[in-house]
């Protein structure tokens, strides 16, 4: 029997093929709506999606099967996505899941039997400070415990969803710490915040308006670089130099991507800016467009968003409809197309060249290079690709000048950053502060200090990805150049803190968990030594560790160093690198003992 297509989805099909150049480019988002329609990739969705778009079916599998959130079985009515990444993992997520579990009573990812519920372990949600989080279907759950996820589910059985959490728990909408400084997060709050008419009310599309109008491309490329704003998204290249890469005088299209893939454990301020303020995001990529001659543009946007999608959406065509996109905007003779472009949950796609990859509708692989993407990108044509939080900085920049963004932070390190403070700390959140202001006053003075009074042992300053820092060295400046002295990365602003009961070699084994099953495995240092690194801390943490195995975990992770196409295989050996260097007696300890000496901690539970 033929595939029959509802109305409402086959309008979004005919709306996606005319959204790109290529003919496999609206794939994935394709699959996505499928499976938000029928529940699941079926073999009949397959053949439909291969003739409809000239491909081999082939094609159409190889691309399912690589990205988590497309499901190849049936889920339940209500699919329970629980994180135990990091963060929530020491705000005591295991028992969460461990309860979701004894309830459901299946194994992961299959519907019970009447149908209700399906559930899964999953990596970070981007609900950081809101953990422990669980994702119901598209909606967040934050700050969950087992009496309430067990009230969650008994609700939900009951025909009675509870209202979603409408923002990352933890953004400071109404009463502001006194140390923010308050500039991409200015509009944070306002009633109707996300609507065109709020926007414009509080200076919104001004800066579009000067860039189009009294400035020159060159001169809003040369503004961006005297404000030092440097990538938000974890590499802290400067931007303006970015920009000035791509050619002045090209034959081909120059495209525009935000990347919106937010997945780096201990990370989620991409999240509220879409959320709460989608028009500066929207301004800052007209005015990066207008910098590089680009007249396209697309917001790549992690699966797990599909809320947020919705309201970008909705922000977009109040852009279209009041002549701030299309074609000759605001009378200027400029014109630029933008529009959303979904995953369908991959880490991997975060790296700009295999989230190029993706857009086109393939698997997420990092491309090689030299050429870059300023060169040869997105169609092969020059692309600038930037963080979501680096292109909501731009219309501040271009309204009030590079230079008082560059002296709010440091040298070098200009204008303010978002910060997502997790883990032990009294009041988790995510804070506008100044480039350069002191780790120890983040966390005792923002975040309220450590829970419940505890010491301080260990802060991962800059997402998942980074080496760890220790309690002696709080005094450091957050800024990349600080932070990069003091031994690791400042990365993506995810401050992940951790107390004196924390077992380091099981925060150790969760993230190398992440990294094993984030890896494209395109690589072999990476595919391989993930998985080794992952083998290895899971019989130590059980305790059948043995003494060569301090060793060659350092080994191990050393020689995936440099050694792979994208940074993942970086991001795995540097957390670990330093978690063997900075707390072996913690290793020696599960030696000794031969199990985890800090069993009752949070952080502990094994499932």
């Amino acid at each position: 029997m033929a595939l029959q297509l509802s109305p409402q989805l086959r309008q979004r099909f005919q709306e996606l093929k005319r959204r790109y150049p290529s003919r496999r480019s609206p794939l994935i988002p394709m699959l996505m709506f499928a499976q938000d329609e029928f529940g699941y990739i079926s073999d009949d969705l397959i053949a439909f999606l291969a003739e409809d778009l000239n491909l081999r079916p082939v094609q159409v599998v190889e691309t399912v099967a690589y990205y988590s959130m497309l499901r190849r079985r049936p889920a339940g009515k209500y699919h329970l996505q629980v994180c135990t990444n990091v963060s929530c993992l020491l705000r005591g997520a295991e028992p969460v899941l461990d309860h979701v579990r004894q309830r459901c009573a299946v194994p992961p990812k299959s519907p019970t039997p009447d149908g209700l519920f399906s559930y899964e372990e999953v990596e970070c949600l981007g609900a950081c400070t809101g953990a422990p989080c669980v994702q119901v279907n598209y909606d967040y759950y934050e700050t969950l415990d087992v009496r309430k996820m067990d009230e969650l589910m008994n609700r939900l059985r009951a025909g009675k969803k509870p209202t979603p959490v409408p923002y990352t728990t933890g953004v400071q909408t109404d009463n502001p710490h006194p140390a923010e400084v308050r500039v991409i997060s200015r509009r944070f709050g306002l009633p109707d915040s996300t609507s065109i008419d709020t926007y414009l009310k509080h200076e919104g599309y001004q800066a579009l308006e000067k860039a189009l109008k009294q400035m020159k491309p060159e001169e809003i490329v040369a503004e961006v670089k005297r404000s030092n704003l440097r990538g938000r998204g974890g590499a802290g290249f400067p931007t303006g130099m970015k920009w000035g890469f791509v050619p002045k005088e090209a034959n081909q299209p120059k495209y525009i991507i935000a990347n919106a893939d937010e997945s780096e454990p201990g990370t989620c301020k991409d999240r509220p800016l879409m959320e709460l303020d989608p028009h500066q995001l929207i301004e800052g990529m007209l005015i990066a467009a207008r910098a590089v001659h680009a007249h396209q543009g697309y917001i790549y946007i992690r699966g797990e968003y599909r809320y947020v999608m919705e309201i970008l959406d909705r922000a977009l065509a109040e852009a279209y409809e009041r002549g701030y996109l299309g074609k000759n905007i605001l009378g200027s003779g400029f014109d630029f197309h933008l529009c959303t472009h979904t995953g369908a949950g991959a880490y991997e796609c975060g790296e700009e060249s295999a989230l190029m990859e993706s857009l086109e509708g393939k698997r997420g692989y990092p491309r090689i290079r030299p050429p870059f993407p300023a060169v040869v990108g997105l169609y092969g044509c020059p692309t600038v690709i930037n963080n979501v939080e680096t292109l909501s900085a731009v219309p501040s920049i271009i309204l009030r000048g590079g230079d008082w963004y560059a002296n709010l932070g440091t040298p070098r390190n200009g204008g303010t950053r978002l910060f997502c403070l997790s883990g032990h700390v009294n009041r988790p959140g995510i804070y506008e502060l100044p480039m350069g202001f002191p780790l120890r006053r983040m966390i005792e003075e923002v975040a309220g200090g450590m829970r419940d009074g505890k010491k301080l042992k260990a802060v991962i300053p800059g997402g998942s990805s980074v080496p760890v820092l220790t309690a002696d060295q709080l005094d450091t400046p957050m800024d990349f150049d600080s932070v990069a002295r003091a031994g690791s990365m400042l990365g993506s602003g995810g401050v992940m803190v951790m107390d004196e009961d924390t077992c380091m070699v099981r925060v150790a084994q969760r993230i190398m968990h992440f990294y094993a099953h984030e890896s494209c495995g395109w690589c072999i240092p990476c595919r391989e030594g993930t998985a080794w690194l992952r083998k290895m801390l899971d019989r130590f943490h059980d305790g059948g560790g043995r003494q060569e195995d301090i060793p060659l975990l350092k080994e191990l992770a050393q020689n995936m160093l440099g050694k792979t196409f994208c940074p993942l295989g970086d991001a795995a050996a540097m957390p670990t690198i330093s978690l063997v260097e900075k707390f072996r007696d913690e290793f020696e300890e599960h030696l000794r003992t031969g199990e985890c000496p800090l069993a009752r901690s949070p952080a502990q539970a094994v499932p």
